[in-house]
């Protein structure tokens, strides 16, 4: 059986991180999504497993000293972590798992899994990048200058991708991400040996 590719999307805030990787799970139905954990309690409609596993800070710092975690951080409070565990049983079963993380948890996951697939969206303008932060109405004036101001310390980490997409258009930018991971799953050298034999005696009986 092949393993499964691990998809790292990254990039600033208002570059449309969410709304590519929910196209690319309709694009791609057996690809998984990477469940984070979190010491934040469960929001309303909030359920275990689906849109967090929950965990007492007291256990997310015991995983965390265990190495339990692929990645991790603490945001205002409160911390966020993959389970290394979960995302290697679905590599081992064969399924592609897709993440949404920020450039620190990139570096991360790309220190722990190297052959992953890290795609870098980038907004196609300042002016852009701020009608999309305003649109989403949940940060004040203040707080979107101030996450434009962040992109461009954060563009700095572009070259650790392997890709990067401008996001100027949803529909061609989701074409272009699934292109890029239609692409890296035939590389010859993410085949098994087993399976490249196969294929090279199909080709000789062929001649």
């Amino acid at each position: 059986m092949r393993e499964g590719l691990l998809i790292v999307i990254s990039g600033p805030s208002g570059t449309g991180k969410s709304t590519i990787c929910q196209a690319l799970l309709e694009c791609f139905p057996h690809m998984g999504f990477s469940v984070s954990a979190t010491t934040r309690p469960p929001r309303p409609g909030e359920r275990e497993g689906e849109h967090y596993f929950f965990l007492s800070e007291e256990e997310f710092q015991r995983r965390l000293v265990q190495g339990k975690f692929l990645e991790w951080a603490c945001v205002y409070g409160n911390y966020y972590g993959t389970l290394r565990s979960v995302v290697e049983d679905m590599l081992a079963a064969g399924q592609d798992v897709l993440f949404d993380i920020d450039i620190q948890g990139g570096r991360q996951v790309r220190a722990q899994i190297p052959n992953g697939v890290f795609i870098f969206l980038v907004p196609p303008s300042c002016a852009e990048q701020r009608r999309r932060l305003a649109a989403r109405n949940t940060d004040c004036a203040e707080t979107i200058e101030q996450r434009i101001r962040e992109t461009c310390l954060q563009m700095e980490a572009l070259p650790e991708y392997d890709y990067w997409v401008i996001n100027d258009n949803l529909e061609q930018t989701v074409a272009t991400v699934q292109a890029i991971i239609t692409a890296e799953k035939q590389r010859v050298d993410r085949q098994k040996e087993a399976d490249l034999v196969k294929i090279m005696r199909l080709e000789v009986d062929d001649l």
